[in-house]
């Protein structure tokens, strides 16, 4: 490795954060040289600075603070930030993770500074191309130099696309390291306390574009949440993304509905531990809860984590369908995972990805069969 490499990380949202922490804690722990980029996509201090702290990742070298937009401006700014950074400090590495906007900026910059990169949540297909979030994905890992893979169906997505398999690296789920680590801090009864939630209850989390930027979509599932609220007091920690739309569509206090300000890493994954059931449109809650085994219906027509229906509590519903499939989820009762969790989500994936990365620095030509040994 040599003395003045040079790895940044670029974050973006919350789902970076996790997932970068246990690779930046591994590579520290190996010597490497680190700096990490917050674009400033996720800019309330709910949805970002908090989550440094609860996941102990040091100050960023840069804070873009690009803010919101359409996905244009909003990519746009982040092209022009990225690049000034990445000229200043001249990077041997930029790891880039999941698949926002601040994803693809990075690795369009880095393809045109001939910077070497890595993609860690490689190869997750929805096949859903009006998803802006499977354009990103996919353009990211045709562009990538290395790419971490999260689950095994993620390397056959990246074989029928072209990708060289030597780039592949099958190393688990980072997302999965960070909640395996706060597992011990996960109080459910003090974030209970502090918005005033007892006995049973659900949590939900809406802000995907097919689902509140058409304001006919928005209310459609308002009013399914509400339904749901008749069953269960609900809970809605409520993104910034859409909040308006949401609110306009009727999704403000009531009776059995309590909507909350965006909450902390630690805040939020305890909220969910104590949840009797999640609803939700995110990708990442779905592989948290398949973890925690709380019930968890998704209000999407499909999902890049997969993995989640087939091994672990996750559900795909419409709409329509959200009110029954939520009062079977309650009256079956708390759940666990059908059989195992999905491979290599035990708590290592950090340090595999950072065995490959400074293995990478040193200059090291791995084969196939050593690769598998690092991974």
């Amino acid at each position: 490795m040599t003395e003045n490499a040079l790895v940044l990380h670029v974050l973006g949202a919350r789902p970076n954060f996790v997932k970068a922490a246990p690779v930046v804690r591994a590579l520290t722990e190996l010597g490497v040289r680190q700096g990490i980029v917050h674009t400033g996509q996720h800019y309330d201090a709910l949805m970002s600075d908090v989550f440094f702290a609860d996941l102990g990742l040091p100050e960023p070298i840069a804070n873009l603070g690009v803010g919101s937009g359409t996905h244009a401006r909003q990519t746009a700014a982040l092209l022009t930030g990225l690049e000034d950074v990445m000229t200043e400090h001249s990077p041997s590495l930029v790891v880039v993770y999941g698949d926002v906007n601040s994803t693809l900026a990075a690795i369009l910059v880095c393809a045109k500074l001939h910077i070497p990169t890595a993609h860690v949540e490689a190869g997750l297909r929805s096949f859903d191309r009006e998803m802006p979030e499977e354009v990103n994905r996919v353009v990211t890992d045709a562009l990538s130099d290395m790419l971490f893979a999260t689950s095994p169906e993620a390397l056959s997505h990246l074989a029928a696309e072209g990708v060289d398999p030597a780039k592949v690296h099958l190393v688990g789920n980072p997302m999965i390291d960070s909640l395996f680590s706060a597992l011990p801090t996960l109080d459910p009864a003090p974030v209970q306390a502090r918005l005033g939630v007892s006995g049973a209850y659900a949590v939900a989390t809406l802000h995907r574009p097919a689902n509140v930027d058409d304001p006919a979509a928005a209310r459609e599932l308002v009013d399914a949440v509400l339904e749901v609220a008749e069953q269960v007091p609900v809970v809605v920690p409520l993104h910034p993304r859409g909040r308006q739309r949401l609110a306009d569509a009727g999704l403000v206090d009531r009776p059995n509905l309590k909507i909350v300000d965006p909450l902390g890493y630690v805040d939020f994954l305890s909220l969910v531990r104590g949840a009797a059931l999640v609803v939700t449109d995110s990708g990442g809650v779905q592989e948290e809860t398949t973890m925690l085994g709380i019930p968890c219906l998704t209000i999407r027509p499909n999902t890049e984590r997969p993995i989640t229906v087939t091994h672990g509590t996750n559900r795909l519903v419409t709409p329509s369908s959200l009110p029954a499939a939520a009062s079977k989820a309650l009256a079956d009762g708390a759940t666990t995972p059908s059989g195992e969790l999905p491979p290599l989500w035990d708590g290592a994936a950090g340090p595999r990805i950072a065995r490959v990365i400074a293995a990478w620095l040193r200059g090291d030509n791995l084969s196939p069969a050593a690769k598998g040994k690092v991974g």
